[in-house]
């Protein structure tokens, strides 16, 4: 078995180009069900990056096999998100302190809003990768720490007014890292979500995350990448 230092999970190509162009060594693609896997050295960590597809099944998916059979010691979900907060700017990067499921709704068997039975109320990062990641931030790429939420939908506008009534707090969307989180919380795994803010959930929100993915990856990738460098250097 392969020695893996990280498990960082992008959805898309766009998102998983930038931590391939910061590898110091890019290992050939392999292909597992629906998902891509490359070994890749970071920061002098090796790093297995697994592009997932989109959506939260395909998320839990790629990053359960991966576990199974590498067994990192932490898992980072990466890449872009639209942005909820009020404070929140396009360019900006989100580091979740918690994640939870704008979808999920068991409440009338007394569950939270947001909760999965039989699972936490929401899922908890890993204080110490969160802090890593903040410190990461700069001014040119500044991060925000707080709630992130995902579900299956891409959040516009309509749909970011219900988000938002429901989870206030929320800074961040997207539809993958909850998912990755409920994994990482049932293989015992520490777990931090670093996502760039390519738009902002409104009317132009598909426009905008066209227009803005790359950048918000490559941002995101940055952070992640002195976030694994600072904990190689504790």
């Amino acid at each position: 078995m392969i020695g893996v230092d990280a498990l960082v999970v992008v959805a898309m190509a766009d998102e998983a180009e930038p931590f391939m162009a910061h590898a110091q060594v890019n290992g050939p693609a392999t292909q597992v069900g629906g998902s891509v896997r490359r070994l890749l050295t970071l920061a002098d960590r090796t790093v297995l990056l697994v592009r997932s597809g989109i959506g939260l099944v395909n998320a839990a998916c790629a990053a359960s096999s991966a576990l199974a059979m590498f067994r990192p010691s932490v898992l980072v979900s990466a890449g872009s998100a639209g942005g909820l907060g009020d404070k929140i700017r396009v360019g900006d990067v989100v580091v979740a302190d918690q994640t939870v499921y704008s979808c999920a709704d068991t409440t009338g068997f007394g569950y939270a809003l947001g909760q999965v039975p039989g699972m936490p109320e929401r899922y908890t990062c890993d204080p110490r990768l969160s802090a890593a990641a903040a410190a990461a931030g700069t001014r040119d790429i500044p991060t925000r720490t707080g709630l992130s939420v995902s579900s299956d939908s891409f959040v516009t506008a309509t749909i970011a007014e219900h988000v938002r009534t429901h989870f206030p707090n929320a800074l961040s969307a997207d539809m993958e890292t909850t998912a990755l989180a409920q994994v990482a919380h049932l293989f015992d795994v520490p777990f931090v979500s670093v996502r760039g803010i390519s738009d902002l959930c409104g009317p132009a929100a598909g426009y905008d995350h066209a227009t803005h993915v790359d950048d918000a990856s490559e941002r995101a990738a940055a952070i992640v990448v002195e976030m694994l460098t600072q904990l190689t250097d504790d």
